[in-house]
């Protein structure tokens, strides 16, 4: 079998997709900030490792990542939107919410924020935008709060955050929890701390456009043990059993009694591994997944600070058009930027410009759904007329990468095609 290095060989660092990139080329909007290193680690995890399916590296990964980012635990799943169905449903079992209570949350964003709700049997209130940074109307929350009322879940627009002081005052106020999906979030900060430091769980996403990646997979974080177990049991098939890594290989497992009368209902022996305390799913990630996440981590500094640096560089370049403009942070917000949100000043600007880009190989992506309940899916939820700024978003709002996968020359491409538009 040939060694992991021969297979490595000729990788080029510092990423593989834009190591031999020149004008003309498509400019992705983000991808894997990866190198040997990964490829690396996942090879090796693969051939010589003790797990396929989600094992010890995964276990490292959920370790560190709880510690990078301030959480007491942590689950890693198969996607981001699967962290969001594992989390919304710990939550309701681990508080005991009834079908039919409510959750607040903003119209225009990623489906996988709203579909939980839905399919946990809670109720999703939907809130508009504010066009000053495209963020939730934080003005319009406290009308939306009822008796139902159980949490307000957090989805900063491209990781940008709103005014958090006002969002942590209404929860102390009304006794209701702030849950943070946090998959375009990652490394943003209010006031010196993470987003995810005020909420009461996190979820996170490691798809190829998110800050990390491990090719697929995400996570849910929480301060509370006993929430990450619940999660842990609905993403493991419900069973259990709560054995990670080389735990499984205990004769007895941590609990120490893993063959025992464990079912009420049964007068006899049976494994732990094979009781299900509650309905749940197969959404583990795989193992090499894990390993690759852990050198992930030490790139985080290195890629929050690019995505700011190209932030910057990307909205100067698209702000020397008339009529057009991006959003600030806060003085309090330090934005690890997801993408940089580009506003026009009318639909024929907007169509005009994407076509412009899209044909010179510059990728664009809309403000991901625009108002959800304009989409067929979602549209028996509420009346979508009923959110204007909403459903200003498809005609109005597109935005541009400012991934670190984008070079200094790939930016200077991005300025060339930029000035060649004629309004």
């Amino acid at each position: 079998m040939d060694s992991i290095e021969s297979l490595l060989k000729g990788v080029n660092p510092p990423y593989l997709a834009n190591s031999n990139w020149e004008p003309g080329n498509p400019v992705y909007y983000s991808g894997p900030y990866w190198d040997s290193t990964e490829l690396g680690v996942a090879v090796n995890s693969l051939l010589n490792g003790k797990w396929l399916a989600s094992g010890e590296e995964v276990m490292k990964f959920e370790k560190k990542f709880s510690k990078q980012f301030n959480k007491k635990h942590s689950l890693m799943v198969n996607s981001g939107s699967s962290a969001n169905l594992v989390m919304i449903a710990a939550l309701k079992k681990r508080f005991g919410w009834s079908d039919g209570d409510e959750i607040i949350v903003s119209c225009v964003g990623f489906p996988t924020t709203i579909a939980p709700i839905v399919q946990n049997g809670l109720k999703p209130v939907f809130v508009d935008i504010d066009f000053s940074d495209l963020n939730w109307d934080i003005s319009e929350i406290e009308d939306k709060i009822t008796t139902k009322t159980r949490a307000l879940f957090s989805s900063p627009v491209l990781a940008n955050p709103y005014d958090f002081d006002v969002i942590i005052d209404i929860c102390d106020r009304y006794k209701i929890e702030l849950i943070a999906d946090n998959c375009d979030s990652l490394g943003s900060k209010w006031n010196g701390k993470f987003l995810t430091d005020h909420a009461v769980a996190a979820s996170c996403s490691f798809y190829p456009a998110h800050h990390i990646c491990t090719g697929e997979g995400g996570m849910v974080s929480s301060d509370d043990e006993e929430l990450i177990n619940i999660a842990r049991s609905i993403a493991w098939w419900g069973r259990d059993c709560y054995c990670v890594g080389t735990q499984n290989l205990l004769s007895c497992g941590v609990c120490g009694k893993r063959f025992d009368k464990w079912i009420d209902h049964y007068d006899g022996i049976i494994d732990h591994k094979y009781v299900y305390s509650q309905m749940g799913y197969n959404l583990k990630p795989m193992d090499f997944q894990g390993a690759i996440g852990l050198v992930q981590l030490d790139k985080q500094d290195e890629i929050h600070r690019l995505r700011r640096k190209n932030k910057i560089l990307m909205q100067e370049i698209f702000e020397r058009i008339p009529g057009v403009r991006s959003v600030n942070e806060l003085p309090q917000a330090e934005t690890s930027w997801f993408g940089v949100p580009i506003i026009c000043d009318s639909k024929e600007t907007k169509n005009k410009l994407t076509k412009h880009l899209e044909d010179n190989k510059v990728q664009t992506r809309n403000y991901f759904a625009g108002n959800i309940l304009m989409h067929p899916g979602y549209s028996h939820l509420d009346y979508y007329k009923n959110y204007p700024n909403a459903c200003k978003v498809l005609d109005l709002v597109f935005f541009v990468g400012c991934s670190p996968t984008i070079t200094e020359e790939m930016i200077e491409y991005v300025r060339t095609v930029v000035d060649s538009f004629e309004k």
